[in-house]
């Protein structure tokens, strides 16, 4: 037997000087995101992402079950301050980091990047150490990228490893040394610097990365392999898997699209709408074009 509780409604409430100047705030973060520009690529920040299906629903711009919070969106755009404080701090330590190619000075110039499989996968990375003093051990040229974290991450990080703590971040690190390497010659024999900044603490985190060849060539050959089942004409408007059959699984109860990958019972949900660009030579690409996956 089902025992439902009343619902008690307070009509006296009445919205408080911070719910109303944090309304304003939110509305206006929230608008400004909706008025940005999709990405009509995969991003390498995100093939580490263990959700295929997941990955998929992103990449067409399959809406979300909720748009992100105003909270959320504050969030990302604290990560992005604390970034730029870490390469102040570590400039001033003595790291030559550049955040775009060195055609001026570290801030001028085009960004570091990427671009493979016709555009469809893409990645820009936070930074490049070109020297850096001996004492730190940091081989350059080396590639940098940085992340916030609450108390709890930013602890298993430093106890466990980015690779076992954070495998999305290290799949990221290795996809960025490897593509980089014709931009920047010798990165990916230098390990990679990862930063984590605890924002509950100010605690600073750093790692050595070596580069994992086979984690890059198992993430690149991913990417192909989703690109392939959403653009392919025999499936296009199909779901890759889901991650687990359990909607109680973890990963699905935190999932963006849990609510539209679980109407379906069969699993075979169709993709929302809003697919990216073109899928003009996509195929050609993939098939029987440039090989898209890593050189090791």
């Amino acid at each position: 037997m089902t025992t439902t509780l009343p619902v008690t409604l307070d009509f006296n409430y009445s919205p408080t000087l911070s719910d109303k100047i944090n309304g304003l705030i939110d509305s206006r973060l929230q608008d400004k995101n909706a008025r940005e520009p999709k990405r009509d690529y995969l991003g390498a920040s995100r093939l580490g992402v263990s959700c295929a299906r997941a990955l998929q629903y992103e990449y067409t711009h399959t809406p979300r079950d909720k748009p992100f919070s105003g909270k959320m969106l504050r969030i990302f755009e604290m990560g992005h301050a604390l970034e730029k404080m870490a390469i102040t701090w570590l400039r001033g330590a003595g790291f030559d980091i550049y955040t775009r190619q060195p055609t001026g000075s570290p801030e001028n110039g085009e960004p570091f990047g990427f671009s493979v499989a016709d555009g469809r996968i893409q990645g820009h990375v936070d930074g490049i150490i070109y020297s850096a003093r001996p004492e730190s051990g940091v081989l350059c040229p080396a590639l940098w990228e940085c992340k916030s974290m609450n108390a709890k991450s930013w602890k298993q990080t430093v106890e466990k490893g980015v690779r076992a703590a954070k495998p999305v971040y290290a799949v990221q690190i290795a996809l960025y040394q490897a593509y980089m390497e014709d931009t920047v010659p010798g990165i990916s024999k230098c390990p990679a610097l990862f930063t984590a900044i605890n924002k509950d603490t100010a605690e600073l985190y750093h790692e050595l990365v070596p580069f994992d060849a086979a984690l890059a060539q198992q993430a690149s050959d991913r990417g192909v392999n989703i690109l392939r089942a959403t653009q392919a004409k025999e499936t296009r408007h199909e779901c890759l898997p889901r991650i687990s059959n359990d909607p109680g699984h973890f990963e699905c109860r935190f999932c963006d699209w849990k609510d539209r990958c679980w109407t379906d019972e069969s699993g075979t949900n169709e993709l929302g709408t809003g697919e990216p660009g073109t899928d003009a030579g996509l195929l050609e690409v993939v098939k029987g074009g440039a090989d898209v996956s890593i050189k090791i």
